[in-house]
């Protein structure tokens, strides 16, 4: 378990700093949490001083109950869980989406069909050549524009449970590569000499060519195309939490029109256009559907193709993505971050009210405001807020770090001690961390198969030298070996 702390140091600068590697023998929230409060209070800690908790997507530190952030909010129950996405999001929304049976049986296929077609070089040859004469083919019915760097040869790409955007990336590659592709497994089904080939590229042509792979196909590139920004803006290290904010809620927005009977129709032409345009079959809508292996024995009485499609599979899988967002981004997340859209010069303070602002706060953090604070920090609110739209070193800072150093390098932190410390509350939050996870990349760097015994200690301080590599700048050589040889020796008792 990689531990990371969050905080704003004395020059007002937002830090994200990697501070253990802690070696955990069960993974239950108990044993987690205690870990946690050893390690802090080893190190002089208060957990009664955490104002913010993220982890990853795993169900014992999520859980709204018994999960590892519950249990840190009963002991300290103004440390906001808000979730870590070094679990990256677009990731956690395909598992969500997984789910849904005919999701989960759509990536194995999807998978399947990049292994079959992606595991010779000869067969990757092929889809080159396939995909020069379909361009071709493209290009004289002018259905493709020319240019410089336009229309390039392609590779599939594999969809991967640990790399972000693979799944996104593997589904518009095989999209715009569909037909290419088709040849591929076709010639593969036909000509190849062993027979395993053949069943393999017989078995995916089957799969592409089914409407139900092919409607999945086009909801899944829908709806990770809407969640990408969202996705690849909370993976910034230093996250501008106002766009965050705005993302959310477009994000949002756009599912549940998706979701609507309009979003339904426009998205179902779409289908039925792709499906015409490459020759797949397409049911008729109206007859009874029938599920087939062990789904068939829940299957309700008499449902129809259309149902299926819109109920089953449409809405259900916009659900799951709905329900994960609201999961990650609920009430409490979205009130206190709303904070921080108000409070950015940039913004030109449109929906400022420090009434609403100090309400908010007596709320959420009435262990760091007092009644007679709260009264004084609006009055700072209306203070600074003339301030900002007047200075012109002020009203240009775009995101809530930004204004807390410029606060301390200005000198304004004293004058606004209040707006200051409501600031540097607001920015720990972890909106956004990838530490956690370059943690462990360097662990699988460090911790080779040469070296598995590498005590937990030792690897531990390995890893937090790898990692904080540029506070060695201030370090050299020679001070090291004098404060070693500074350290009196110990004595030996018999």
């Amino acid at each position: 378990m990689a531990i990371v702390l969050r905080f704003v140091d004395i020059d007002g600068v937002l830090q994200e700093r990697f501070f253990d590697l802690v070696h955990v023998r069960n993974t239950k929230a108990l044993t987690l949490k205690a870990e946690i409060c050893y390690v802090l209070s080893t190190y002089g800690f208060d957990v009664q001083n955490l104002r913010g908790q993220g982890y990853d997507g795993a169900s014992n530190m999520r859980g709204e109950l018994n999960g590892l952030q519950a249990l840190v909010l009963k002991e300290c129950p103004y440390a906001y869980y808000v979730h870590c996405y070094a679990h990256r999001l677009q990731l956690a929304l395909v598992a969500a989406a997984k789910d849904v049976v005919p999701v989960t049986q759509f990536f194995q296929k999807l998978l399947f069909i990049v292994n079959t077609v992606d595991s010779s070089a000869k067969r990757h040859d092929e889809l080159h050549d396939a995909q020069v004469v379909e361009l071709a083919r493209l290009l004289a019915v002018d259905e493709l524009e020319t240019g410089q760097g336009a229309n390039q040869i392609r590779s599939l790409k594999r969809p991967g449970d640990t790399r972000w955007g693979s799944h996104l990336g593997s589904i518009s590659s095989l999209m715009d590569m569909f037909n290419p592709v088709s040849t591929v497994l076709q010639n593969l089904a036909a000509d190849s000499t062993a027979g395993t080939n053949r069943a393999d590229g017989d078995t995916s042509f089957n799969y592409m060519i089914s409407f139900e792979f092919v409607f999945i196909l086009c909801l899944m590139r829908e709806i990770l195309e809407i969640t990408e920004q969202l996705g690849q803006a909370l993976q910034k290290k230093s996250q501008d939490i106002v766009n965050a904010i705005r993302l959310v809620q477009t994000t949002k927005i756009l599912l549940e029109k998706m979701r609507s009977d309009d979003g339904w129709e426009t998205f179902i032409c779409k289908v039925m256009e792709f499906c015409v345009d490459h020759d797949i079959d397409i049911p008729n809508m109206d007859e009874t559907y029938i599920l087939r292996g062990g789904r068939a024995r829940r299957q309700p009485n008499h449902f129809t193709t259309d149902h299926f499609f819109r109920v089953e599979v449409f809405r259900a899988t916009l659900d799951t993505q709905l329900a994960e967002l609201n999961l990650k981004f609920n009430e409490k997340v979205i009130g206190l971050l709303s904070i921080c859209v108000t409070l950015v010069p940039k913004n030109g303070f449109a929906s400022f009210q420090s009434s609403e602002i100090c309400k908010m706060v007596e709320k959420y953090y009435p262990a760091d405001f007092n009644q007679q604070e709260i009264i004084g920090l609006e009055y700072q609110l209306n203070h600074f807020v003339v301030e900002a739209s007047r200075s012109d070193d002020l009203k240009r800072i775009a995101t809530l770090a930004e204004l807390c150093k410029c606060l301390v390098n200005t000198g304004r932190h004293r004058v606004f001690n209040l707006v200051d410390r409501l600031l540097r509350l607001l920015v720990t939050l972890p909106v956004s961390t990838a530490t956690a996870e370059r943690a462990f990349s360097t662990l699988k760097i460090i911790k080779t198969r040469l070296r598995n015994r590498m005590e937990d200690d030792f690897l531990a301080n390995s890893m937090l030298v790898n990692i904080e590599a540029e506070i060695l700048g201030d370090y050299n050589y020679e001070d090291i070996i004098h404060d070693f040889i500074d350290v009196k020796k110990r004595k030996v008792h018999f």
